[in-house]
């Protein structure tokens, strides 16, 4: 099995994760509202970090670079895995739908470290 496999479905999973949130932010859809909270600043911040991201994802998906792919997913790991604590709930959907991704991301940050240490 291609041990590259698991990050590149990480990355495909912020993408086709990020594509309908972002698209949802930019055109205020109803779900917006309660899962993310009214339109304020905070929330444009939090979808240019998302854009940023989605960016990232697509690039590194068609030029993969091991390092870099650490990067950024260890980032989205710790940001996703300190939400829930920050939120102080573990009911709403962004932080549940968050704990899953940064579970998956974990796997795959492991197995780029696993590959690369028997690279050597």
């Amino acid at each position: 099995m291609n041990t590259m496999l698991f990050p590149k479905i990480s990355l495909l999973l912020n993408i086709l994760v990020l594509i309908p949130v972002c698209s949802g932010l930019l055109l205020k859809a109803n779900w917006v509202v309660e899962s993310y909270g009214i339109e304020t600043s905070a929330r444009s911040i939090l979808l240019s970090i998302y854009l940023a991201i989605l960016i990232f994802s697509a690039v590194l998906l068609f030029r993969f670079d091991p390092k870099m792919v650490i990067a950024l997913l260890s980032v989205q790991i710790i940001y996703k895995f300190l939400s829930p604590i920050m939120v102080g709930t573990l009911t709403n959907p962004v932080i549940i739908s968050n704990i899953f991704i940064a579970v998956f991301h974990s796997y795959s940050v492991w197995k780029i470290i696993i590959s690369q240490k028997s690279a050597i």
